[in-house]
């Protein structure tokens, strides 16, 4: 590696997977310019292909108007039934173990009050420390509900002193000492703060054998970092699809429920019309029985309108294969990581995991000084991230559209900025 255009420029060429940039839009600068975007963590960009899916539906709803639920291209009663499998494929779960429904706090909310069903003796939830704050407010509300005080029935985990990540044998050590009183271990896959990615077999693993259950909240992992939640025995799962997935603003959320609950029709569950059984959904039964698989959590029809987005992209998620994405993730990621380690070292520190196997495509980097400002500035000259109290600057390079000149753009724009102070 060397910090020259260059050498950047070299990269991009030999890239195979270069071609699925021009397959998104980008914002563009006050002179007309593409921006350098680095906020995919946050925001996926829109492929060229959502507009035309959308209009499908569109074009279907004054076509056919309420047939259109039943006719057309994409008929909208079983319009999520077709990203199952794409979506099976980048989590490591079977087709009828996902289920693409309402918003990720919703889902998880409604995971919960199948999972999360406390005893007088076992009722605490495991969690990161400065877990998203949904998922702080999720668990401390559901144990509320339950008649629980959240002082109590809360186990944080967090960093040690001095220390930006959570090691994995405090999670471990934490699990271990709640004991039979953990009913249910809830992390986040891979932290939005600092970019960790946990490793959820083996915290699985420990949840089990302490007698509890275990969930994931994926918003930062789904089409970012390769997963096998089946194999690896994970009872549960919830993600947004619009960050890495680019499934839009608003784009549907989407569950996991491994087969050994979602097969199980004695399951317990918060149910509605479009989870119950399909082939007696529309003879209207006074009970309700569940579809088999996660779909059985379903409240409602998935909205057509939304789902587009999510369709164009996942059509590119099985063109480039997230093996190949993963591959240039870990290159790209790299080479930005060692251009931040080219600047000074008093002015910032990468506080996100160096190894690969512990991290996805963000880099958290820490500013102890000036870090809103500087977010700022870099938005002045056309480069697009996010910032996050305190001092810190999260920069993502997707391997779908960012490239090795983005990486060097960026390092050069800082390294202007802290070299005039």
């Amino acid at each position: 590696m060397n910090d020259t255009l260059a050498y950047a420029l070299e990269q991009d060429e030999q890239d195979k997977l270069k071609a699925f940039r021009g397959q998104f839009h980008f914002p563009t600068t006050a002179d007309g310019k593409p921006a350098i975007y680095f906020c995919g963590n946050s925001l996926g960009l829109q492929p060229k292909g959502a507009q035309a899916c959308v209009q499908r539906v569109l074009d279907a709803w004054k076509t056919y108007a309420v047939g259109g639920y039943m006719k057309g291209e994409a008929p909208w009663m079983t319009y999520a039934q077709r990203f199952k499998e794409p979506l099976g494929k980048l989590v490591g779960g079977r087709p009828d173990e996902i289920g693409v429904m309402n918003s990720l706090t919703v889902n998880l909310h409604l995971l919960l009050a199948s999972f999360y069903r406390p005893t007088k003796t076992r009722y605490k939830i495991l969690l990161e420390a400065g877990a998203f704050p949904s998922d702080q407010y999720v668990a401390q509300t559901q144990v509320l509900h339950h008649g629980f005080k959240p002082e109590d029935a809360l186990i944080e985990v967090a960093p040690r002193a001095n220390e930006q990540c959570i090691r994995e044998e405090d999670i471990v050590a934490k699990i271990a000492q709640a004991g039979d009183t953990l009913a249910l271990v809830l992390i986040g896959g891979v932290s939005y703060y600092t970019g960790q990615y946990f490793d959820l077999e083996n915290i699985t693993t420990k949840a089990h054998e302490a007698g509890a259950l275990c969930g994931f909240d994926l918003a930062h992992a789904v089409g970012n970092v390769p997963m096998q939640l089946h194999d690896w025995n994970i009872d549960f799962a919830v993600w947004c699809c619009y960050k890495y997935l680019n499934g839009g603003p608003g784009a549907a959320g989407a569950i996991y429920v491994h087969e050994r609950f979602s097969l199980d029709k004695s399951t317990p569950r918060l149910a509605g019309w479009s989870g119950s059984d399909l082939k007696t959904r529309f003879d209207m039964p006074h009970d309700f029985t569940p579809e088999p698989g996660a779909d059985g959590w379903a409240l409602s029809i998935a909205p057509g309108l939304i789902l587009g987005g999510l369709e164009a992209s996942l059509d590119l998620f099985a063109q480039a294969g997230l093996d190949r994405l993963r591959a240039k993730s870990i290159r790209l990621t790299g080479y930005l990581e060692y251009l931040l380690g080219l600047l000074p070292k008093d002015a910032l520190e990468v506080i996100t995991p160096r190894s690969e196997n512990a991290r996805g495509a963000q880099l958290s980097v820490f500013f102890p000084t000036g870090g809103q400002s500087l977010q700022a500035y870099l938005a002045e000259a056309g480069i697009i991230t996010d910032y996050r109290e305190p001092g810190v600057i999260r920069l993502t390079p997707t391997p779908l559209y960012n490239t090795f000149e983005d990486c060097y753009h960026v390092y050069q724009t800082l390294h202007k900025r802290l070299k005039s102070g």
